[in-house]
């Protein structure tokens, strides 16, 4: 090399690109506008129908049945949760609600994480076949199910219990499906450095799989506790002592026999979703993000 050769110049890297919104929507304000606007009027679509239920269950009877499109006409009052509140065990019907969803989201959890990591990592004879079979039982109504399932619990003298509410609960192979589908996309190379060092086969799945499945084992346990809050026709079936009914089969024994009864049934319906609502207050945030972590809210 020459003593007059130049010094080699460092190259300068090229900028780099802007990070592309991820919804574009065009520059400038008007955009942004046009897009707060959509958004603000779909929200008061939205909530259109529970301000109409929270003004209508204030009202008397004779208010919420006259005509008007107006949701408030009359003046305002408790009457309607007063008699709901007066005529049924609220509190009861509440805690069973809690303990029976509580119970079978737990119960709905474990089952449905060990019988995913089976389908997703085993090897065992017939995997193929039960996975076929838990696949086809999600195209499976419900309502088909009622009538043999009813037949066990009376076989087994259950009718009545809370085991007979929570048995026929904790079977749920789309939950089962969604999970497996999470393990196979969990890299196998971190369990076989856990094997390695000689962990066991649970050890690997409650140290290795689990911690790396927290969003989608989060947004399962929500949906199945919604799921079991919200569920009436099986409890109603199932259960004829009121000291055993759920918060939306009690609160529907409570209807007054003069035809529909507009306040009472808007108030039935808030106070069977205020606990749901105060949840999601409580936890909205791990909410929205289990369910954009693992896009169960189309499922």
């Amino acid at each position: 090399m020459s003593a007059t050769a130049t010094p080699l110049r460092p190259r300068r890297r090229p900028p780099l690109a802007p990070a592309e919104p991820s919804l574009v929507l065009g520059h400038g304000r008007l955009p942004r506008v046009l897009a707060g606007t959509a958004l603000a009027v779909l929200a008061a679509v939205w909530l259109l129908p529970f301000i109409w239920a929270v003004a209508t269950s204030v009202q008397s009877e004779q208010d919420a049945a006259s005509p008007g499109l107006s949701p408030i006409k009359g003046a305002f009052t408790t009457e309607a949760y007063q008699q709901i509140l007066e005529r049924g065990n609220v509190t009861v019907w509440a805690f069973n609600s809690f303990l029976i969803a509580g119970i079978v989201t737990l119960i709905t959890v474990v089952v449905s994480t060990l019988a995913a990591y089976g389908f997703s990592r085993g090897t065992f004879r017939g995997r193929r076949t039960l996975l076929a079979v838990t696949v086809a039982a999600i195209l499976v109504p419900p309502q088909l199910l009622v009538v043999p399932l009813f037949e066990q619990m009376l076989l087994f003298n259950l009718v009545d219990t809370y085991a007979a509410v929570i048995l026929p609960q904790v079977v749920a192979p789309m939950m089962v499906f969604i999970l497996k589908r999470f393990f196979d996309g969990i890299p196998r190379e971190l369990e076989d450095a856990a094997r390695m060092d000689g962990a066991s086969e649970l050890r690997v799945f409650l140290s290795i799989v689990l911690p790396l499945s927290r969003p989608i084992v989060a947004a399962v346990a929500i949906f199945v506790f919604i799921g079991a809050w919200n569920n009436f026709m099986w409890p109603f079936i199932v259960t004829n002592d009121p000291d055993l009914m759920t918060l939306p089969v009690g609160l529907a024994t409570v209807k007054d026999a003069f035809g529909i009864q507009y306040a009472q049934s808007m108030a039935s319906a808030l106070l069977a979703a205020l606990p749901l609502i105060v949840v999601f207050l409580f936890f909205q945030r791990r909410i929205v993000d289990s369910v954009a972590t693992t896009g169960l809210g189309g499922s």
